[in-house]
């Protein structure tokens, strides 16, 4: 078994704890109870339910410590101490439309010497496949007991792209056709799976080769963000600098790939 924090501990019991009632009602999707949030983003009873689970288990666990929540927005807590990010439910469309991809994102901000914040420990857990990825600042990113690494592919005709595509209120049709033109010539193929967490996720496992999105939420990219840089892999914004969170641009790949794709990214946005 590797070792890991408490922390880390924390994480799974809260995620093994609201995925059994997430995989009964997938079971019966049809009977969801589902209202509408905004243009085509729709949240379930099962999405709600799922985050209160989680929040009960970590503020059990921590107090004090703030969260901030898809659902319930940001709980304050005490400003010295780090917070929790959580995402109970990233790919929401999946799950009600019955497609079996989406997952629970848990993270644990805290701040640099700065002020800045930080992500130190993060977990992305599949309540379908019982896949637990989670990374420590400094200790590697795992899949369960195995170490993870990114993909070791040097050449983008060899290599798999995930993204995300806009869709009614979210993202820049526009950007985002500049930049598919730009990089699905140059590349083996491009996937759109509809869970960016899990798509961070599979970047850090070498199961897609490196990843592009924007417009999307800090509970979205928060786990992802470690743990691919914990398996030796580089995020950036479009511009190639580490603004992530205000530009809410993301570009992830090993070093060699992420190097072709910023200057593809780069020259389309030009």
């Amino acid at each position: 078994m590797v070792s890991h924090s408490g922390l880390i501990t924390v994480m799974q019991r809260a995620v093994h704890k609201a995925a059994p009632r997430l995989r009964r009602d997938f079971g019966e999707v049809e009977q969801l109870q589902v209202s509408k949030k905004g243009p085509a983003d729709f949240v379930s009873m099962a999405d709600k339910r799922a985050e209160k689970t989680i929040v009960e288990e970590l503020q059990h666990a921590r107090p004090d410590w703030g969260l901030l929540l898809e659902e319930g927005g940001e709980i304050k807590g005490n400003p010295d101490k780090p917070r929790w990010i959580v995402d109970p439910l990233d790919g929401t469309s999946n799950f009600l439309h019955g497609l079996p991809h989406f997952a629970i994102s848990i993270a644990v901000e805290d701040k640099k010497p700065n002020g800045d914040p930080e992500i130190t420990h993060a977990m992305i857990y599949q309540p379908l496949t019982d896949e637990s990825f989670w990374a420590e600042k400094g200790r590697g990113a795992w899949l369960h007991d195995r170490r993870l690494r990114v993909s070791s592919r040097r050449y983008l005709d060899e290599s798999l792209i995930g993204t995300g595509i806009p869709h009614m209120g979210r993202g820049k049709p526009t950007e985002w056709t500049k930049l598919y033109n730009a990089i699905a010539p140059e590349v083996s193929g491009i996937r759109r799976m509809g869970a960016a967490s899990l798509d961070l996720a599979y970047v850090a496992a070498g199961r897609i080769d490196g990843f592009w999105e924007d417009d999307l939420d800090w509970w979205d990219v928060a786990a992802g963000l470690l743990l691919i840089r914990e398996a030796g892999g580089f995020v950036t914004d479009y511009r190639g600098q580490d603004r992530m969170m205000k530009r809410r641009e993301y570009l992830a790949a090993n070093g060699e790939l992420h190097t072709k794709l910023h200057k593809l990214v780069a020259g389309a946005l030009r």
